[in-house]
C-alpha cells in the first residue's frame, strides 16, 4: 500500500511539476528566456557575419563586429545567470536527492556485489555467469543502436526539419569523448578503490568488488563473516534508500518545474518532429525487449515491467537511470531474480547495457549529418555502429555521456562537431525517455540472466519490511 501511494505521489508531483514550469515558464522567466534566444540569434548573426569576411585585418567592421559579439555573449550570460539563481529552489530539490542517491550508489553496488560473487563461490560459475551476462549486453547495445540507424533512415529528421545549422567553429562546450584504448582501460581499472567511490566510478567499483568477492569465497570459512557482513551492511543501505525514497516526489516536481520553465513548450514545436520520432523508436525499442523477454520469461516479463513502474518514473522524472537503481535492485529481488544475480548483472548494466542511450546515438549522430546534408553509405553507417558500440562503454559516469560520445564519433566522420549544438536544448527532454529505457533494459536483463541459470523464483512480497 505505501509503495502504491509513493508512486501515486510521484506521478502526481510530475504533473504538477510540468504545470508549475509552465507558470513560471510564462509570467516569470519568459522576459530572461526571450533574451537568451535574441543573443544567441545575435551571436550566429554575427559569426556568420565575421566568417564571410575575406580580409578581417584591413576591414573596418570586424573589430566592431567582435565587440558586439562579446556584448551578446556577455548578455547571454547574464541572463542565464539570473534565470539559474531564480530556479535555484526548485533544481535544489532534483539535486538534493540526487546527491543522496549517488551516496547510496557506490556502497550499494560494492556490498551487494561482493556477497553475491562471494555466494557464487566457484570462480568458473562467475565465469558463467559473466559470459551470458556479456553475451545479452552486447546483443541488447547491438539490436539498439542498429534499430536507431533503421529508424532515422527511414524518417530522415535532419532533412525535413530544416533547422537553421550552427557555424561549423563554433563551440559546443561538450568535449569529444575519447576514442583511445589507454582513456577506456582508464574507465574500467581503478587505480585507488577510495577514489572510485568518490567520484562514483561505478565500473571501476564493479572491477574492485569482483576481485573482492571472488577473494572473499577462496579464503573458505574466513570469508563467511565477510559475507554477513555486507549482507548486513546492504540491509542498512537498503533501509537508507527507503528514507531517501520519500523524498522523490519533491525531486520531480523539482525537476520537472525547472527543465519546462526553461525550455518551455514552444521547444516541442520547434523540434516535435525530431522527439515524437525518437520517442516512437523508444516505444519500438520496450515492445521489442519485452517481447525477446517474453520469449525467455513467458508472461511474467508483464509482472517485471509492471513492479518498475515506479523506479521508471523516478529515473524518467530525473533523467538519471542511477536515481532509480536502488528501487530497481530491491524490485528484482522481490520479482524472485537471485540477490547473487541481480548485484552482479545490475551494476555491469549501468555500463555495458544502457540501451536507450545506445538508440539515441546513432539516431542522433545520423541526424546531424543529414541536417548538414552529409550522406553517409551503409558502409560509414556500419562503421559509426561500430565505433559507437565500443566508445560508449565504461563512459556513463560522465556528465552528458551520450554528447560526449557523439561529438567524437562525428568528428572521425568529417561531421561538424557543431553540429551537437543542435540537440543541446533538448537533450533533456531526450534524457528522460533514455534513463526510463536503460531501466528497462537493465531489469530484463537481469531476469533473463536468473532464468537461465535456474535461479528465478516466485515473487518475494515485501520480505523484511524494507519498505
Amino acid at each position: 500500500m505505501r509503495k502504491n501511494k509513493l508512486t501515486l505521489f510521484i506521478f502526481i508531483a510530475f504533473v504538477l511539476g510540468i504545470s508549475a514550469g509552465y507558470i513560471l515558464n510564462t509570467k516569470w522567466i519568459n522576459s530572461y528566456n526571450e533574451q537568451i534566444v535574441k543573443s544567441d540569434f545575435q551571436v550566429k548573426a554575427i559569426q556568420a557575419n565575421m566568417a564571410a569576411m575575406a580580409d578581417t585585418t584591413n576591414n573596418a567592421q570586424y573589430p566592431v563586429l567582435k565587440k558586439e559579439l562579446a556584448k551578446q555573449v556577455k548578455i547571454r550570460k547574464e541572463n542565464d545567470s539570473i534565470r539559474e539563481k531564480k530556479l535555484e529552489p526548485l533544481t535544489l530539490l532534483s539535486d538534493i536527492f540526487l546527491r543522496l542517491i549517488k551516496m547510496i550508489v557506490g556502497p550499494l553496488i560494492f556490498t551487494t556485489l561482493v556477497a553475491g560473487v562471494a555466494k557464487v563461490g566457484d570462480i568458473g560459475a562467475v565465469g558463467r555467469i559473466g559470459g551470458k551476462t556479456m553475451l545479452w549486453f552486447m546483443s541488447a547495445s547491438l539490436l539498439s543502436l542498429l534499430l536507431g540507424m533503421i529508424l532515422v533512415n527511414i524518417f530522415k529528421p535532419g532533412v525535413a526539419m530544416h533547422l537553421p545549422l550552427p557555424d561549423s567553429h563554433v563551440s559546443t562546450g561538450i568535449q569529444k569523448g575519447a576514442l583511445s584504448l589507454r582513456d577506456f582501460v582508464a574507465h574500467v581499472f581503478p587505480k585507488s578503490f577510495v577514489e572510485a567511490m568518490a567520484t562514483n566510478e561505478i565500473l571501476q567499483i564493479v572491477v574492485f568488488s569482483l576481485f573482492f568477492g571472488v577473494a572473499t569465497a577462496a579464503i573458505g570459512e574466513k570469508g563467511l563473516i565477510v559475507v554477513k557482513a555486507m549482507d548486513a551492511f546492504a540491509h542498512v543501505i537498503l533501509k537508507i534508500t527507503s528514507y531517501v525514497m520519500n523524498f522523490a516526489p519533491l525531486a520531480v516536481f523539482g525537476a520537472m518545474a525547472a527543465i519546462i520553465a526553461k525550455q518551455g513548450l514552444s521547444i516541442l514545436s520547434t523540434y516535435a518532429i525530431f522527439v515524437t520520432e525518437f520517442y516512437f523508436g523508444l516505444f519500438i525499442l520496450w515492445l521489442v525487449l519485452i517481447l525477446i523477454g517474453f520469449a525467455i520469461l513467458n508472461k511474467r516479463v508483464i509482472g517485471l515491467i509492471s513492479s518498475l513502474k515506479e523506479a521508471i518514473l523516478i529515473a524518467f522524472s530525473t533523467a538519471s537511470s542511477e536515481a532509480a537503481y536502488p528501487k530497481t535492485l530491491l524490485q528484482l529481488e522481490r520479482f524472485g531474480c537471485n540477490s547473487k544475480i541481480v548485484s552482479f548483472v545490475l551494476p555491469l548494466g549501468y555500463s555495458f547495457n544502457l540501451d536507450g542511450s545506445m538508440m539515441y546515438m546513432t539516431f542522433a549522430s545520423l541526424f546531424i549529418a543529414q541536417s548538414y546534408g552529409i550522406h553517409l553509405s551503409f558502409e560509414q553507417q556500419a562503421s559509426m555502429l561500430l565505433i559507437l558500440m565500443l566508445t560508449s562503454k565504461g563512459i556513463a559516469g560522465v556528465p552528458r555521456a551520450s554528447l560526449v560520445v557523439i561529438a567524437g564519433t562525428i568528428a572521425t566522420f568529417n561531421i561538424p562537431e557543431a553540429g551537437v549544438a543542435l540537440l543541446i536544448g533538448i537533450d533533456p527532454l531526450l534524457d528522460m525517455g533514455r534513463s526510463a529505457t536503460n531501466v528497462i533494459g537493465n531489469s530484463i536483463a537481469t531476469a533473463v540472466v536468473s532464468k537461465w541459470e535456474g535461479e528465478l523464483t516466485h515473487p518475494i512480497i515485501n520480505e523484511n519490511n524494507i519498505d
